[in-house]
């Protein structure tokens, strides 16, 4: 064993820390949709041996955030929290990390590529669609579920930027800390 695997926390919490620490990222000023979200899903659920926790630690750290970011911005965040469109973006996170859970021990460049790019469609899709469907913005018509998605797509260039910003990020980052760290390999394959 190495010197330094002795002062490293154990796998799940090191996943944790770093799922925490994308999430937290939030509070930092960014494009709108520029967020860590479906990438901590993906990387959670290809890495957690618990399928509960790979759930529960995403969905855990994008409610710190989002409470750290309802303290900063006040009592309009606050109310956004517990907003249906708010428990669509967590529906959103449950179910890329599920998609996540098709990364396990197949994690490579190509499989994270194609992983987020994925995820940030599914994000796309389910988040404008429930915008017109649970809203009042758009006529419930098929042109107004049309202009929801059109709309959507300048936000779209940066969910998927992000996503894959946040992906390399945070898989690239976790497989160096594994190979110089081998405790690690045997803690989350």
């Amino acid at each position: 064993m190495n010197r330094t695997d002795s002062t490293l926390p154990t796998g799940p919490l090191l996943l944790a820390a770093l799922i925490f620490i994308a999430a937290l990222s939030r509070l930092l000023p960014h494009p709108p949709n520029f967020s860590p979200i479906e990438a901590i899903a993906l990387f959670g659920g290809a890495y957690f041996i618990k399928r509960g926790w790979a759930l529960l630690v995403p969905l855990l750290a994008m409610l710190a955030s989002d409470l750290a970011l309802g303290l900063l911005n006040g009592g309009e965040y606050l109310g956004y929290i517990a907003s249906t469109s708010n428990l669509v973006v967590y529906a959103c996170i449950a179910l890329s990390t599920v998609l996540g859970f098709g990364l396990r021990g197949k994690v490579n460049g190509g499989r994270v590529l194609g992983y987020s790019l994925v995820g940030s469609v599914l994000f796309f899709i389910v988040t404008n669609f429930s915008t017109w469907l649970l809203g009042t913005m758009y006529p419930h018509t098929s042109a107004g579920l049309t202009a929801a998605y059109v709309a959507g797509i300048p936000f779209f260039q940066w969910t998927v930027a992000s996503t894959l910003f946040y992906s390399a990020l945070l898989f690239g980052g976790f497989e160096l800390l594994r190979r110089r760290h081998p405790l690690l390999r045997a803690q989350t394959a």
